[in-house]
Order: C-alpha cells, then sequence, then structure tokens
C-alpha cells in the first residue's frame, strides 16, 4: 500500500463531452490499486450543458464525494489544467485526456515510475492513438533546440528521458510544476496546440528532468467532437486559434533563426495535404487564419507568460479557507 503522501490526485479536464467523460470515469474506477493509490478524482468542467444522463451522473458522483466537480464558466484548456493543479491534494498530479481506455495498471505505473525516478518532475505514460499499437522504437532525437524530441513516438515500448510532454497522460510533482508557474493561460482556447511543448521547455529550462513510462499506457479515442475539436478542422479555417499555439510556441523559446525557420516552415506545412490538394479553393482560407494566428502570437509573445504566481497560490489557499 502506498503512503498517502504518494496517493494520486486525478485531474481530468473536460470540454463539451458527456457520454464519453463518464465512461473515462467509470474506467478510472476499475483501475488497479483504485483505493489504494487515488487520493481524489476533479474534473474540471467548461461544458455549458451536459446531457441529462451525464448531469445526473456528475452531480451523484459529486454528492457523494466519489468526484469534485469543478465547473468553469468559460473554456479556457490551460486555465482549467492550472485549476486541476491548485485543487489537488495530492503531491503528484496525474492528468488525464476526457476520452481515453486506460491500462488497468495505470495508476499503480505512474507512481512506480515516480518512486524509481524520484528525481523526475513529470512522468508521460504511453499514449495510444487511434490505429496505432505499442512499438519497440528506441529512440535518439537527432534535433536540438527549439525542435528536440517534437518527434517523439509516444507508442512506443522504450522508457527513457524525454523533452517532450503530451497532457493527455501526464503525471506530476505537484510543487516542481508550480515552481515554473504551470500552463501558460496565454494559449487560445478551446485549441492550445503546443502548451505542452511549452511546458515541458520550461520544465526542462528549470533543470528538471521527464521519464517516458510506456507501462502507464492509455488508448487515446481523438473523439471528433467536443474538446480540442469543438471548433472543427483546421484544414478548412480561417480562424487564428488553430495556428496560433504553434506560433506562440516558436516565438516564445526559439532562437532568432529557429524561429523565422519553424513559422515559415508551419506556414507552408499546413496546405501541403492531400486536403489542399482535392480542394485548392481552401488554400487562401487556410492562409489567412495562418497570418491571423502569426499576428496575435507576436503580440502575445511580447507580453509576459500567464503563470500561476506566489500571489496567485496564495490567493487562492485563502479563498479555500474563507
Amino acid at each position: 500500500m502506498y503512503e498517502d503522501n504518494k496517493q494520486l490526485s486525478i485531474v481530468i479536464v473536460s470540454y463539451n463531452r458527456s457520454a464519453v467523460l463518464i465512461d473515462t470515469i467509470e474506467y478510472i474506477f476499475q483501475l488497479d490499486g483504485y483505493t489504494e493509490c487515488l487520493k481524489e478524482i476533479i474534473i474540471v468542467d467548461q461544458t455549458e450543458c451536459h446531457t441529462p444522463q451525464a448531469q445526473e451522473r456528475l452531480s451523484d458522483w459529486n454528492q457523494n464525494g466519489i468526484v469534485q466537480w469543478v465547473r468553469l464558466a468559460q473554456p479556457d484548456l490551460t486555465g482549467a489544467m492550472n485549476r486541476g493543479l491548485l485543487e489537488a491534494q495530492s503531491q503528484i498530479v496525474l492528468y488525464l485526456d476526457d476520452d481515453i481506455i486506460p491500462h488497468k495498471n495505470l495508476l499503480v505505473a505512474h507512481l512506480d515510475a515516480h518512486q524509481q525516478h524520484p528525481s523526475t518532475a513529470a512522468v508521460i505514460g504511453q499514449i495510444l492513438q487511434p490505429g496505432q499499437s505499442p512499438e519497440r522504437i528506441n529512440y535518439t532525437s537527432n534535433k536540438k533546440g527549439l525542435t528536440a524530441f517534437m518527434d517523439f513516438p509516444f507508442n512506443s515500448t522504450h522508457a527513457c528521458f524525454i523533452e517532450n510532454a503530451m497532457a493527455g497522460n501526464m503525471s506530476l510533482k505537484r510543487v516542481k510544476a508550480l515552481q515554473v508557474g504551470g500552463f501558460d493561460e496565454q494559449f487560445i482556447p478551446p485549441v492550445a496546440a503546443r502548451f505542452e511543448s511549452e511546458f515541458a521547455k520550461r520544465l526542462v529550462s528549470a533543470k528538471q528532468k521527464i521519464w517516458f513510462a510506456p507501462g502507464a499506457s492509455i488508448r487515446h479515442l481523438a473523439v471528433a467532437s467536443g474538446g480540442t475539436r469543438a471548433r472543427g478542422s483546421h484544414l478548412n479555417s480561417a480562424e487564428p486559434y488553430f495556428g496560433f499555439g504553434d506560433y506562440y510556441f516558436a516565438l516564445k523559446h526559439g532562437t532568432p533563426r529557429e524561429r523565422v525557420s519553424y513559422c515559415i516552415r508551419r506556414f507552408f506545412r499546413e496546405v501541403r495535404t492531400k486536403y489542399h490538394l482535392a480542394r485548392p479553393w481552401y488554400i487562401p482560407v487556410k492562409w489567412v487564419g495562418e497570418l491571423r494566428a502569426f499576428a496575435m502570437a507576436i503580440k502575445a509573445s511580447r507580453k509576459p507568460a500567464k503563470l500561476i504566481s506566489e500571489r496567485d497560490l496564495d490567493k487562492f489557499k485563502k479563498s479555500n479557507l474563507g
């Protein structure tokens, strides 16, 4: 049995999903070590209106102390991630997507990874996307700087230290995550592309380590509606929020040469697809969105990152006490 201070707090950030969120929570109830390893389940919910069935289940679980159901009025992915970090009572916080099927030993594997590598700030578990299977990939990053580990295969079965992250199966040492300010709330909701990589860059810059633990595995369902897909497809949209995060990430963490190279490659890569080859009339539409995203990212990158400060932490503690 794990000591109380080695238990996990699970945080699930959800947006415009009902049935699959309920399924995900019920899968968690069935995990090995559920009683010993898990202190609490926190649902940070940005959904305006659930189905009656989901509303009833969540309300019942919340009233009976099975889950802590935190409702947010406006969708804000990184803000919701930070709210979960502030709410958590355990030293280790496990973030999970709201549309997953977890391996039965998920909780045990995350805790074991932290105990075997006590100096790590984060453990990223294996993530199997639709159609993927676990593969033995001895990955070596041949890139440095901004793009280091950006192509890491999260379906690998090879455990190793990495310098990138995916928040759908990520456990953090709460204190270390707070020390780097949590997640940057300048990312535009609900997409917030690259916010995990940006967070990983700050961890690594602070001399913290990230361990990839393939034994802590989930299957990501990538449900087509809700979540980061709530605004439709990036392929035919002139909206800036699809590209903003990628440009913002590069402008915040790249050298001048890296910024130019990364942003130019993205601008042309986004229309070099089979979709646009078959529908070339969407190319100018997409480029309008890219230009808008880049302009917004330049403006945002000139401001300080919007992180959790000591003042925010103290204010949150006082509001809970009050």
